[in-house]
């Protein structure tokens, strides 16, 4: 079996696009939602489960979630009734969990278990553009209080066999994301700069790969586009899980005059 990709997407904010949440253009935003819906077109294997890393949880050790059918968790707030109603029924998968912390634990690792938590909407907005029908098997990961950037990578590098058993990894953040920012004149200039370094590092082989996204808090403009870096630690939980696949931009794209990309890794 040909490898699955392993992916670093922009999820955008809030239960965008299934509500109007009154922010960007629409142009940009069509943009973003049409690249969501193609993801499953980069793998050349069919898809039997997901796992995907979002910025939107953080827990002490790796923690996956277990339950058969988890439940939406709206962990967003401020936004019309509507936001508060979606829907994506997609299975849980408590045999890819059990599998996933299997490999945590061959690398030393501790994890644990969560059999309440449901998708945040880091997980289910990107997730429910690229899966509709949400028939494909889905379990979260979390990331690590920290957020070590070498800790994630060797958590990716940890769940890399996943990949060639038809499992896509999905680390859902955006690779610019300063809230206070966005719609700013100065976000523009920042994000270029930050995003030109980003484009840069995840081309490179692997170990350079590795050591430029280990120090990426001295990239040009870093802080300016992640004054905190949760929206950023899964690209490094994509990368470590790539391997030798080099990485490809396949989306760069604005955000209220931010430059946002997504990476696919193989």
């Amino acid at each position: 079996m040909n490898p699955c990709p392993a992916l670093y997407v922009p999820h955008g904010g809030g239960p965008w696009p299934f509500v109007d949440v009154g922010f960007g253009s629409p142009a940009e935003l069509r943009a973003l939602a049409a690249y969501l819906r193609a993801l499953p077109a980069v793998a050349t294997e069919p898809v039997t489960a997901v796992l995907v890393i979002s910025a939107h949880w953080e827990a002490a050790v790796p923690t996956v979630t277990t339950a058969a059918r988890p439940p939406l968790l709206f962990d967003y707030y401020g936004f019309p009734p509507e936001s508060y109603r979606l829907t994506w029924p997609a299975p849980g998968d408590p045999a890819l969990a059990a599998r996933v912390r299997a490999l945590l634990r061959d690398t030393g690792r501790a994890s644990e278990a969560d059999g309440e938590r449901g998708f945040d909407h880091g997980a289910f907005v990107p997730l429910k553009l690229a899966f509709p029908d949400a028939q494909v098997p889905t379990v979260q990961l979390s990331l690590v209080r920290g957020l070590d950037p070498a800790e994630h990578l060797a958590i990716g590098r940890a769940l890399a066999p996943l990949r060639r058993e038809g499992v896509l990894i999905v680390g859902s953040g955006m690779s610019f994301h300063d809230l206070r920012a966005f719609g700013d004149p100065r976000a523009g200039p920042a994000s270029e700069a930050f995003d030109a370094w980003l484009q840069a590092a995840v081309v490179r082989p692997r170990t350079e790969r590795d050591a430029a996204l280990t120090d990426w808090a001295h990239a040009p403009a870093a802080r300016l586009a992640h004054p905190r870096e949760e929206h950023l630690l899964p690209l490094m939980v994509a990368a470590g899980a790539a391997g030798d696949d080099l990485g490809a931009v396949d989306f760069s794209g604005t955000l209220m005059g931010a430059r946002i990309s997504g990476v696919r890794f193989g």
